[in-house]
């Protein structure tokens, strides 16, 4: 097997069938799925006659820690623009940072290709220029990025996947959290504590109705999303109304990822996808919320993450470093701290099952965070091998990300 890891595939032989390899369902598509979706847009006319000359445009799209293919929605993008007499100069493209990190010219660069690059200007959202634009049902805050607050046009870029507390990715999550300030991003994902705020759940997902209820405010005239595999290859598109367009894709994820498992496994070994959803341990957590439903109590998952950027993120690192799963759970309980919330999924995790990160983090740093590190994946499957007893069932998730384990229930019994 081939497992990706950071820009690398680390090889591992193991002996199983293929009941116990999760993969998605569908590969690349012949077609071109971007020009196909732009030509026939869902309950919306095409982009080339929605917007006129002289509009501001702004597009948002993401950054550098999402697998977004932004270099190939964009050119496409721009041809409906232009056809439509809209000069490059009156375009912006919005890097969605939320609450990550600014991104350098090199990273920018690579997201769009430098032919974009050269032609548009490109910015990093900035969560403290922001604009109040009302208040969601929930009570969060809508506070936007000033230039998407004042530009004509908002078009939406994204990618669309299960994601473990909106349900999916993609589709309105690019204005909230994407360019929204602390403030709202706090309120919006402190929501998450909520049980129907789950991967794969969206149309009582109160995080995701809340996400949804604050773009509006802002208003969003086209959408184009992409499902995409570990390569970035891209199966399928979707473009049109910011919301039907986006519960489309959603079906397309269902069929593409949710694999049944009549068993759970003694060993699951999950890879969080390579680069960019490896590039530090805040942003490869989402691969442990897959990999924990295949898991059984008391099992092991081995989790290949490089984590080149450490762990991602200063208040989720005082939170992992030097305490326990149960403290971190009781202490989100008297507090949702942004953060600290992907601490205590991680706590979680760590609470069902053991882990032993291959990375290429400090030994010391990840014991602190209750894990175990190697930096060899063989060692590390050895080692599980060896606790697990005789004839263990073992599950392997590539693209831990995107695959969604579903549970088959059998009469009373669910295993």
């Amino acid at each position: 097997m081939e497992l990706h890891y950071g820009h690398q595939r680390l090889q591992l032989d193991l002996d199983v069938n293929n009941e116990n390899l999760l993969t998605l369902k569908l590969r690349r598509s012949n077609i071109d799925a971007i020009k196909l979706a732009l030509l026939v847009p869902i309950d919306s006319p095409p982009l080339h006659k929605l917007v006129h000359p002289g509009q501001k445009i702004a597009i948002i799209t993401s950054d550098i820690t999402r697998p977004c293919p932004s270099e190939r929605l964009l050119p496409p993008l721009m041809e409906e623009l232009t056809a439509a007499g809209v000069r490059d100069d009156d375009v912006t493209v919005v890097f969605g940072l939320g609450s990550h990190r600014g991104q350098t010219v090199e990273e920018r660069v690579s997201l769009v290709g430098s032919e974009m690059m050269e032609r548009l200007r490109c910015i990093d959202s900035d969560p403290q220029d922001t604009i109040l634009v009302g208040q969601t049902s929930r009570g969060t805050p809508i506070e936007v990025f000033r230039p998407i607050v004042e530009a004509d046009v908002r078009i939406v870029l994204g990618n669309v996947e299960p994601h473990y507390f909106a349900g999916y990715s993609g589709g309105a999550k690019a204005i909230v959290p994407g360019v929204c300030s602390l403030n709202t991003i706090r309120a919006n994902h402190a929501m998450m504590v909520d049980p129907r705020s789950r991967g794969g759940n969206i149309e009582d997902n109160p995080l995701r109705l809340d996400i949804e209820e604050g773009a509006a405010m802002v208003g969003i005239d086209f959408m184009l999303n992409v499902i995409v595999d570990s390569e970035k290859n891209i199966i399928a598109a979707a473009a049109g109304n910011w919301k039907t367009a986006h519960r489309w894709a959603c079906r397309v994820v269902d069929a593409v990822s949710m694999t049944p498992i009549s068993r759970l496994a003694d060993i699951v070994i999950v890879s969080a996808g390579g680069y960019p959803k490896d590039i530090n341990m805040y942003q490869a957590h989402k691969a442990l919320e897959n990999a924990v439903v295949a898991v059984k109590p008391g099992g092991q998952i081995i989790w290949l993450a490089e984590c080149p950027d450490g762990l991602g993120h200063s208040v989720f690192e005082k939170w992992m470093v030097g305490s326990s799963p149960a403290q971190i759970l009781e202490r989100i309980q008297q507090q949702f701290v942004l953060g600290g919330h992907k601490a205590a999924a991680i706590a979680r995790v760590l609470q069902r099952a053991s882990i032993l990160l291959v990375s290429a983090l400090p030994d010391d740093l990840v014991r602190a965070c209750s894990m175990e590190p190697y930096s060899d994946l063989g060692e590390a499957y050895q080692v599980a091998l060896k606790r697990a007893g005789t004839n263990p069932v073992i599950t392997v998730i590539p693209e831990g990300a995107s695959v969604m384990p579903k549970i088959l229930i059998f009469g009373d019994a669910e295993y």
